[in-house]
């Protein structure tokens, strides 16, 4: 028998950046909010007790904040015709688990957008013509502008601490005052309202090496933009934070020293003030139940900590899971046509994108020092120059763009060291190689963007199934010919700054033609797609304020309304995008309840 609760107002599934932005602007305007997380409680006090917090078996090689694959997991395959297989072990993405989600877990790269991002295809067909567009790409303007989110931009960046160099704010060019080891601003950003509110982290020696060579070469180096704390800040929810001391146990890990951005300490402490939000963790969130006409929904069941299954009714859900929950949750609850790649008819499950990556690392005589046991998550030196359209795609045979940087996180014991092609993997050999290269070894990234295609998609597994009984979430997806251009001509890029930097040898991992996706190796988390935004019913699942189509008093945030993926890390984009939503509802949706497009 289920189990029926109370109404409220709104509820929240899943609590990462996305559910506890959306639960803490409902709850301030009044609304009753109960916020459903499947993890188990997480917060700092915790989870980021230190020494315990810094074990880097625990956390980074045995995965403590991510994903128990044993009771749900997502199933991939290369293409339509093949059969998809379970993902069984962490390795290409790690999604979080817990209060906090992947918001516990992540670096603390935050960026904005660049605004060409959010009219992909407009601006490509406009400037180049739709020629340039490859056969198969489904590309799609996001329909909604980056003066329309510049406000959100904004809080979101003094709710997170973020620290950084601005390049203009209301029309003043700021960002070209520079001090030693600082690079400045980002001479292709846009304008923003404020600054930063704190100023940029100081750079590591391996990104200040990086930074002058690439300036050598007539490229814009910048300080990044990162929710790692360059001195001690409350935010405008009161929550503190304290200044980071480049301990280099950011990804993966809860932040012991309150420094780097999260839910659990920039947004939760505030909300557990307020009488009219309630958490429950534990809670394992089943389907989205609709009315008879599935027109609206009635609220969400889900299984408790007991293993009882109970219905929580609600006049709102948020569904504010990770990217690929979000959009699996919507196929289990049947909101919206699921997308079908052979019709190309549907719009659930479509425009699956991730991330086009490639690394460089570049080692040095004993002379050059990078320090790698320092790092911050999110600090280090970028250009932008090949990211967008910043430069010129008529010739160059692909769409898409990549900021490059060095973003040093901290080298760490057990899985960190990178050596040189020729060293073994073990033994003496292994040894020495360490100890001439470790501390004489900078990595650099391409961070690829990602498009979207009619052949990468999501749909429910036929064949596997949950610890619940529920169908897995399928994930047909592999490269494409325009990810191996770009990155190809990425590397070749990149790879001239390394050289200028003269390092005794270089090894590159990028794509080859022929490349397949593989699970394995990590390469980023930022999952994209599924549920996109847009101005068009027929193309996206939602509208432009995150609203379903289908089911008005249904949002979901979230890089699932990415219609693409981005060139930067989609944290600062769907942070944005959640306060876009939630200003929204307040000012528009509880005085009219219904479609706001």
């Amino acid at each position: 028998m289920v189990a029926s609760l109370k109404k409220t107002n709104v509820v929240v599934v899943g609590f990462g950046w996305a559910g506890a932005i959306m639960a803490k602007e409902l709850a301030d305007a009044g609304l009753n909010v109960v916020a459903l997380e499947r993890g188990v409680m997480r917060d700092t006090a915790t989870d980021g007790a230190y020494p315990t917090s810094i074990d880097e078996l625990t956390y980074n090689v045995r995965k403590k904040l991510f994903l128990n694959l044993s009771r749900e997991t997502v199933s991939i395959r290369h293409t339509i015709t093949d059969t998809a297989s379970p993902y069984r072990v962490l390795g290409a993405f790690l999604p979080g688990e817990g209060v906090g989600g992947a918001g516990l877990h992540w670096s603390g790269v935050h960026f904005r957008v660049d605004p060409i991002e959010l009219r992909l295809k407009s601006h490509y067909t406009e400037k180049y013509g739709a020629q340039i567009i490859p056969n198969g790409m489904t590309i799609q303007d996001f329909g909604v502008s980056y003066e329309e989110l510049e406000p959100y931009f904004d809080f979101a960046e003094k709710v997170f601490g973020t620290s950084g160099s601005a390049w203009s704010v209301k029309g003043q060019v700021v960002g070209n005052q520079r001090i030693e080891g600082s690079f400045g601003g980002n001479f292709f950003s846009p304008d923003r309202s404020s600054e930063f509110p704190l100023a940029a982290q100081k750079n590591t020696v391996s990104a200040q090496l990086w930074g002058k060579a690439a300036e050598s070469l007539g490229y814009h180096p910048y300080n990044m933009p990162s929710a790692n704390t360059s001195g001690p800040y409350t935010n405008p929810y009161g929550c503190q934070m304290g200044p980071c001391n480049f301990c280099g146990f950011c990804s993966g890990y809860a932040c012991y020293n309150y420094s780097k951005a999260s839910p659990n300490v920039n947004i939760l402490p505030a909300l557990r003030l307020l009488p009219n939000f309630e958490l429950r963790p534990q809670c394992h969130v089943l389907k989205v139940n609709l009315s008879e006409d599935k027109k609206t929904a009635t609220g969400v069941t889900y299984i408790d900590p007991k293993g009882q299954e109970v219905f929580q009714p609600a006049d709102i859900v948020i569904i504010s899971m990770f990217q690929f929950n979000n959009v699996r949750m919507m196929l289990l609850s049947g909101i919206g046509q699921p997308y079908d790649p052979v019709t190309n008819t549907g719009v659930v499950g479509k425009n699956f994108a991730y991330q086009n990556m490639a690394t460089i690392k570049a080692y040095f005589d004993k002379d050059v020092h990078a320090n790698p046991f320092i790092g911050a998550g999110g600090n280090g030196i970028a250009i932008d120059d090949f990211n967008a359209d910043n430069f010129d795609h008529s010739q160059v045979g692909f769409v898409g763009g990549s900021p490059f940087w060095v973003n040093q996180a901290g080298v760490k014991p057990v899985s960190g060291i990178s050596l040189p092609a020729g060293i073994p993997a073990w033994g003496s050999a292994w040894k020495k190689g360490v100890a001439d290269y470790y501390a004489h070894t900078i990595s650099m990234d391409c961070h690829g963007a990602h498009q979207s295609y009619r052949d990468n998609y999501l749909d429910l597994d036929p064949t596997y199934r949950d610890a619940y009984g529920q169908p897995l979430l399928r994930m047909t997806f592999d490269w494409q010919d325009n990810d191996i251009k770009m990155n190809q001509f990425m590397v070749g890029k990149m790879q001239g700054i390394a050289q200028a930097m003269n390092p005794k040898s270089i090894s590159i991992s990028g794509k080859k033609v022929g490349d397949h996706f593989d699970t394995v190796s990590y390469q980023t988390t930022h999952m994209n797609g599924g549920a996109i935004m847009g101005t068009d019913r027929q193309t996206s699942a939602l509208n432009r304020y995150l609203q379903s189509w289908d089911v008005h008093n249904v949002f979901v945030p979230g890089a699932s309304a990415f219609p693409q993926g981005l060139g930067y890390n989609p944290t600062g984009l769907i942070a944005a995008l959640s306060y876009w939503s939630a200003h929204t509802i307040r000012d528009k949706y509880l005085k009219n309840p219904g479609p706001l497009v």
